[in-house]
């Protein structure tokens, strides 16, 4: 298929720039094979499930990966902007920098904090690796504290990130600390939404998908087929693929809480439709035609066109349908991207 498949006009006043107070007022529109769509609001999700079902979601915690700082280079000095990506070692993190042009390996960053790092290698489209000045957890408590919260570039360009968005850009059950970008489905749940869930008997399973700033790039290729994901790391342990494989097998569905939840899952699944441990890193790319394997349903939110999760949606609840779900949610004033209202989607058959 070609890219242009998968765009679509979004008027500009839709791009939500604020999560809805409380999370889970946000809207949520219900996709379903053959069946009309149905405009509901997120806390409304029980009324969707049944006993038995689970919800997988992903348990990574955003760090504040954007970091400004100097490039010095003999008596030069450049202003840039570094975007962690992803971790490499306990002293060292792929990142995106802007000016690209103006950086080579040699280069010494300088960062708040007291924080710097040396340019040691140099990819394509500004991606670098960066060995800083300490390593473990001396890192990470630099990053904290020098670090702004990773908004995404459409909200971003329209407002600078502040103390609201240490809070909101954070799901309530976040816990592993690792990833440059939030697993936005997550975003809708509080607890009292999860306390429900958990009384109906729905199992929630905490998954780890720690997600990269590759999320944001744009695929730049007219045939889709050509595209190359970034990878991320992920991480299902033995006792969670038991109890999903034991779920499905007494008739329970699996719901993924957002793409990334679904990718690991898909990354993890043998042919059988058996869930393994993965404990790897997984670069899926999710197109239609693509036979899913783990996951019954999915709740995500409405995505940017010519994305890669708009062609994952459409993968798995049908082109057609969801070309038709957005239309309605466009036409309907539905808030979106990472801060935007919801969707729950069937796989189609």
């Amino acid at each position: 298929m070609k890219l242009a498949d998968f765009d679509f006009y979004l008027p500009d006043d839709r791009i939500a720039l604020r999560p809805a107070n409380p999370r889970d007022s946000a809207r949520m529109l219900v996709v379903a094979p053959g069946q009309p769509f149905r405009d509901l609001i997120a806390r409304d999700l029980p009324g969707e499930l049944r006993a038995g079902d689970v919800l997988v979601v992903n348990d990574t915690r955003v760090i504040p990966a954007r970091l400004k700082g100097e490039r010095t280079r003999g008596e030069s000095r450049v202003k840039v902007e570094a975007t962690l990506h992803r971790e490499t070692a306990p002293d060292r993190w792929t990142a995106f920098m802007r000016p690209g042009k103006r950086l080579a390996v040699g280069d010494v960053v300088t960062f708040g904090a007291g924080l710097s790092a040396r340019i040691v290698a140099k990819g394509e489209g500004g991606e670098v690796s960066l060995m800083f000045d300490r390593r473990g957890p001396d890192l990470m408590a630099a990053i904290a504290e020098a670090g702004e919260m990773p908004l995404p570039p459409y909200i971003a360009a329209k407002r600078g990130e502040d103390a609201r968005d240490r809070e909101d850009y954070q799901t309530v059950y976040a816990h592993e600390e690792g990833s440059v970008a939030a697993p936005t489905a997550g975003l809708h749940f509080t607890p009292e939404l999860m306390a429900r869930l958990e009384v109906l008997g729905v199992r929630i399973e905490r998954v780890t998908l720690h997600v990269g700033a590759g999320t944001f790039l744009p695929v730049k290729v007219d045939n889709i087929a050509d595209h190359r994901m970034h990878a991320e790391w992920g991480d299902i342990d033995e006792a969670t693929a038991d109890r999903l494989n034991s779920a499905r097998a007494a008739g329970g569905r699996i719901i993924c809480v957002g793409t990334t939840s679904l990718r690991l899952l898909e990354s993890a699944v043998d042919e059988a439709g058996m869930i393994r441990p993965f404990q790897d890193e997984t670069a899926i790319f999710i197109t239609p035609g693509y036979r899913f394997r783990a996951a019954d349903g999915l709740m995500t939110n409405f995505h940017l066109p010519k994305s890669t999760l708009v062609m994952l949606v459409s993968a798995f609840a049908g082109v057609d349908t969801m070309r038709g779900a957005y239309a309605h949610a466009i036409a309907d004033g539905y808030r979106f991207y990472s801060y935007g209202d919801s969707s729950l989607l069937w796989r189609a058959d």
